[in-house]
């Protein structure tokens, strides 16, 4: 019943967010089995070009050749295929998503909550705006940060920088919509240098990615995690402290750690809480 649909659609689009988590949705590679069935370019090829939500009207996404885009820049474009009626989605992970119904103007699947979610075919060519600029939206910081302190112990005085520099290492982080739909959003990263000086004297000199804290902070939370910042804590007789937060953007979420670089240029690092 499916592939009579299939066969009689044109060009069409899908949007994002409602893509990345479906009801029976599968994790890992759609590859991995034997005996894989062919992708099905004629679905593929219905799918090509902006979808709505049939209710509020809203944007859901663009599918462009092998790949479907958000409208919100957050969001990272994946590749899809279909295959045997299951649209798949191919990010961090894979996930699919048993195809409901497909024509020309309307498409239809489960969410992973087992909601059906509908879909129509945008017919205003001024939605394509939506899609024009694709810069992704940088969290924390858009330019390098400093941040100098002059701190005291036992008479001598440290001069102590922090700078905060974005960088080009992009983090994707798993959210939901309100309809159980798994979305991946994607995020620059942040290099912070670190320096200590007594006097002309350079103790201490470093950069810090989110991977020196590793051991620290575990691997499932760093994965999705940046380093978000690093200030100055305070300067007692073990050194000179630095408080650096690893957390998941645009979340609650994180874990601060102590630095102490003491009067010799030695640096500990320990776990101050979640």
């Amino acid at each position: 019943m499916m592939k009579a649909f299939l066969h009689f659609v044109c060009g069409g689009c899908l949007s994002l967010p409602f893509l990345l988590c479906a009801c029976g949705a599968k994790s890992g590679s759609a590859d991995d089995a034997g005996n894989i069935p062919p992708e099905d370019q004629e679905a593929k090829q219905a799918l090509q070009g902006i979808w709505i939500d049939s209710e509020t009207e809203l944007v859901s996404f663009y599918a462009k050749g092998d790949s479907i885009f958000y409208p919100d820049t957050v969001n990272a474009p994946v590749r899809f295929f279909i295959r045997q009626d299951t649209l798949f989605m191919v990010g961090s992970m894979t996930t699919s998503y048993p195809i409901d119904k497909m024509d020309g103007h309307f498409f239809s699947f489960r969410s992973s909550t087992g909601d059906l979610v509908k879909l129509i075919r945008s017919e205003n060519p001024n939605d394509t705006l939506y899609f024009t600029h694709r810069e992704a939206a940088t969290l924390t910081y858009n330019e390098v940060v400093k941040k100098d302190t002059v701190v005291y112990n036992d008479g001598e005085r440290y001069h102590c920088y922090v700078y905060v520099n974005p960088s080009q290492q992009k983090v994707y982080k798993t959210s939901y919509t309100d309809e159980g739909i798994a979305v991946e959003n994607v995020y620059y990263d942040n290099i912070i240098h670190l320096c200590v000086y007594k006097g002309r004297e350079c103790l201490f000199s470093r950069d810090y990615g989110k991977k020196d804290f590793a051991g620290l902070v575990p691997d499932d939370f760093l994965e999705q995690a940046i380093l978000q910042d690093m200030v100055m804590g305070k300067a007692d007789n073990q050194g000179c402290h630095f408080h650096a937060t690893v957390g998941i953007p645009d979340d609650a979420s994180c874990y601060a750690v102590d630095i102490c670089v003491d009067y010799d240029g030695q640096a500990e690092m320990k776990l101050m809480g979640y």
